[in-house]
């Protein structure tokens, strides 16, 4: 299971916890938020950022977290209710599901449109998934 925290907001950011592994940012964080959320959650893996956000990061955002071991991943958390949780959960079934079409011999880019048109989830986040299972 992936459990993916939503950060919606700088302040927020002082909410995380050391083990929260993948957070996705709802708001455009700053190079200043990047490096709290390192401080906050040392053992951060992945961060999410929503399209629009992606494509204008700052360019020292992006380079500290990739010299940090953080993956940056495109994609949105479609359809999930902070209010309700705070977390976005791929389930196992799902991470199951990913393995398996990958050991029937489909591709990468195979796996990742399939499962995101199956799912909420992006191709990016696909993408995270069959690496960091591989």
């Amino acid at each position: 299971m992936i459990k993916i925290r939503i950060v919606s907001s700088k302040d927020e950011i002082k909410d995380l916890t050391r083990g929260d592994h993948t957070v996705h940012l709802a708001y455009r964080a700053s190079s200043t938020d990047m490096f709290r959320l390192l401080q906050y959650s040392p053992r951060l893996r992945a961060v999410q950022v929503p399209p629009s956000y992606y494509r204008n990061m700052p360019t020292t955002a992006r380079a500290f977290l990739e010299t940090q071991g953080v993956e940056i991943i495109e994609g949105d958390v479609w359809g999930h209710r902070k209010d309700i949780d705070e977390y976005f959960v791929i389930d196992d079934e799902m991470i199951e599901r990913i393995t398996r079409l990958q050991s029937d011999g489909l591709k990468v880019e195979e796996i990742s449109s399939r499962i995101s048109w199956e799912s909420k989830l992006s191709p990016a986040m696909v993408n995270y998934i069959i690496k960091k299972n591989a």
